[in-house]
């Protein structure tokens, strides 16, 4: 099955944030991740904090993509990454969690205009 516009935009922005907390010192822990309560775009790790990242890409000119991480989506995110920590029981521990959002902004051609993270937005 061919991939829409929008999922490729959407696989491009985690592949640009997962860039950005690999320059922060983080490794993925897993990506596009389905638990019981739905999916989570990035699970990183930096050895101290367990970061659950929430992406949402958008072009240039277009609504900031924070907008859309309402109070309903934070209580979401909540739920998954508790539902996450439950389902891998071997996951490196971390004595901190966290819950991020990152808005990534890319021109026409798919070229990063900007990229803002949200610490503990949840």
């Amino acid at each position: 099955m061919a991939e829409t516009a929008r999922q490729i935009l959407g696989r491009l922005g985690e592949r640009l944030a997962l860039e950005h907390y690999e320059r922060l010192g983080f490794r993925l822990l897993e990506r596009n991740c389905r638990t019981r309560a739905g999916e989570i775009d990035l699970v990183v790790c930096d050895g101290v904090t367990t970061v659950f990242a929430e992406v949402k890409t958008r072009h240039d000119g277009g609504l900031d993509p924070l907008v859309s991480i309402t109070a309903v989506k934070r209580r979401r995110m909540r739920s998954l990454a508790a539902a996450w920590l439950v389902e891998h029981p071997a996951r490196p521990y971390t004595p901190a969690l966290r819950i991020d959002a990152v808005a990534v902004l890319v021109d026409g051609r798919g070229v990063l205009v900007s990229l803002e993270q949200v610490e503990d937005v949840a």
